[in-house]
């Protein structure tokens, strides 16, 4: 639940505010109607700091009477990482004391607000909610309002509630352990979230996809004891709509890694590898809570990578949905199998842009780490529209080049393409060079590999290691197909 947002114009009466949050605009001087110019004077004294030290670093002091307040100054043309990163820092002394209502002041001229507004409130939802815990004695608190000072702009923040909504509900999924988003529990909570959000749902289950052809898919789900593994389609639906996006994501909510068994270091907090669903489950109910005019499928490849006698192995060769052969190398390669029939599905109802998200390769992560995530495509022009979106969201990413050589080492002596190559060389590049042959009717694709699932010490706007990150591009990216 997102805190419940009171906006005051004026942006001065802040003396009863028991947490409150200063943003000014990078200036050479205090402004004289900054609250509580005194004490800020003194400390910056006491710490030996200048005015513009604020814009490196924000500054926190305790009010006589007891109140906490932070100031930060904002240069407008950094980039808006760096500003949701400077902000959330400002925050974080205000939101650990578990406020039931945090205060936000911005100042400088009309635009200077609105923008200063718009990051710092983002930030406060975010951060305020609690994500689930199971603990005997729970004593954390969710901040319950939000009282803005300085701006009035109402229409602007419903849009950025719908999205902080999204990435919320992606960072819930995600955290959740593995026996409590098992495939049945998830395919539970989507139709629960369906019937909130006046979606409609199709599943293909284990018994479908067999009869469909599904090969790659159920290779991968087969393993399970349990036989609740599905493709879940979720559409909305708008009445104004010309344009239909298709949101693919990879839904695995357990990886072993199969016979080729990961150790237990790596095997820790695989419970995250359902992110791609997560993020473009995140990015469907933003959208629908900005009854956004285009039509959205989300195709979720929900299962399990178990091993058992039954699971699939190395060598093995099953045949895709779209009647490709695959040659089994590794089976810790599970996620780019289970997208390859989703994928199919997908581009087979011809939409105008496909996008898929998903925690595919160990080797993006080395490439970039956890701070920027990987996008490849097959359109130049589609690619250069996601970085610019990156650039605007605060969600960064690094395009990678998709050239046909790099296909080679997926050659197969016995089928028509091996599923990965034994050595992981551009592991990231050969997974979507893999993807590819599973789009049909030439449908303009990206595909995002979700290195910044999780960041230790946070990402951007985001404090918590998991990061919902994706669904706030996602949602830019949508409302740019519109244009």
């Amino acid at each position: 639940m997102l805190a419940q947002l009171s906006l005051i114009p004026a942006a001065t009466d802040t003396r009863y505010a028991t947490h409150l949050l200063v943003l000014l605009p990078s200036a050479p001087s205090l402004a004289a109607d900054c609250p509580h110019a005194e004490l800020l004077t003194v400390v910056l004294a006491r710490r030996g700091l200048k005015i513009d030290d604020l814009l490196k670093s924000p500054v926190a002091a305790n009010r006589a009477d007891g109140g906490l307040v932070v100031w930060a100054m904002l240069d407008f043309s950094q980039p808006t990482f760096a500003l949701h990163t400077h902000i959330r820092k400002a925050l974080q002394a205000l939101l650990a004391e578990q406020p039931n209502t945090l205060s936000i002041a911005v100042f400088g001229d009309a635009a200077q607000r609105l923008r200063a507004a718009e990051l710092a409130v983002y930030c406060a939802w975010l951060n305020g909610a609690l994500l689930p815990a199971t603990l005997q004695k729970d004593t954390r608190r969710a901040l319950q309002k939000i009282e803005l000072y300085g701006c009035d702009q109402q229409a602007t923040f419903a849009a950025l509630h719908a999205q902080a909504a999204g990435n919320l509900l992606c960072r819930e999924l995600t955290v959740l352990a593995p026996n409590e988003l098992t495939p049945t529990h998830y395919r539970q909570r989507i139709q629960s979230l369906a019937q909130e959000n006046h979606w409609t749902v199709e599943e293909f289950d284990m018994s479908a996809l067999r009869q469909m052809g599904a090969g790659a898919f159920v290779a991968v789900a087969q393993g399970s004891d349990i036989a609740d593994a599905a493709i879940v389609h979720i559409a909305y639906r708008h009445a104004q709509a010309t344009q239909t996006v298709a949101l693919v994501g990879k839904g695995i909510c357990f990886d072993t890694g199969g016979h080729n068994l990961k150790p237990s270091r790596g095997m820790y907090n695989m419970h995250t590898d359902m992110n791609g669903s997560a993020v473009a489950l995140g990015i469907l109910l933003a959208a629908s809570q900005q009854n956004l005019a285009v039509n959205i499928d989300c195709w979720l490849a929900i299962a399990q990578n178990h091993i058992s006698p039954t699971a699939f192995k190395q060598n093995d060769i099953v045949v895709a949905l779209n009647g490709t052969t695959i040659e089994i190398v590794h089976t810790d390669a599970e996620g780019r199998m289970v997208l390859a029939d989703t994928l199919t599905l997908a581009s087979r109802a011809q939409p105008d842009l496909l996008v898929d998200f998903a925690t595919l390769t160990g080797s993006m992560k080395s490439a970039l780490g956890h701070r920027y995530a990987g996008i490849l495509g097959n359109r130049n022009a589609l690619l250069q529209r996601a970085l610019v979106t990156g650039r605007e969201t605060g969600e960064r990413l690094c395009a990678f080049p998709l050239d046909e050589d790099y296909e080679a080492p997926l050659a197969s002596k016995v089928a028509d393409i091996k599923q990965c190559a034994a050595d992981g060389e551009a592991d990231h590049i050969l997974a979507a060079r893999f993807l590819l042959h599973f789009i049909e009717h030439d449908t303009p694709w990206l595909h995002v590999d979700l290195s910044t699932c999780r960041c230790p010490d946070g990402l951007g706007a985001v404090a918590s290691e998991v990061t919902g990150f994706g669904v706030a591009w996602g949602l830019a990216m949508l409302q740019g197909q519109l244009s």
